[in-house]
């Protein structure tokens, strides 16, 4: 699956583990799986050690993880965040409605939903 990241967009942490030789993988210090950020810089990084991937920077974080191989504040692969979904069914209520798009946009206000009345006895 892919996504179009853009800078200021709310992106949620799906991979917390940083890879290493051999396979293994440590916790990154920076990120929590479930935590959300925003996005200051979206691109292609290159690493001599990882290869070319779709990078980003997030606000507030200095990946510190770069600096072993010289590159200051090195990008975090894209692959390890989701776009945050706000409205996560809004696409599925979609779908019940004639002429609404499929997937409404995160600022769109809610649609009012009919509410059954409590039946007094």
């Amino acid at each position: 699956m892919t996504y179009q990241f853009y800078v200021g967009q709310q992106v949620v942490c799906v991979d917390d583990q940083v890879p290493l030789e051999g396979g293994a993988s440590v916790k990154d210090v920076n990120l929590t799986e479930g935590d959300i950020f925003t996005i200051r810089w979206v691109g292609m990084a290159s690493h001599y050690v990882f290869g070319d991937y779709l990078g980003v920077k997030l606000e507030g974080i200095d990946s510190k993880f770069g600096e072993a191989w010289g590159i200051l504040d090195a990008p975090y692969a894209a692959r390890r965040f989701r776009p945050l979904v706000k409205d996560r069914l809004g696409g599925l209520r979609a779908l019940l409605v004639p002429g609404q798009p499929l997937a409404p946009s995160v600022d769109e206000p809610k649609r009012r939903e009919k509410v059954k009345e409590e039946e007094t006895v």
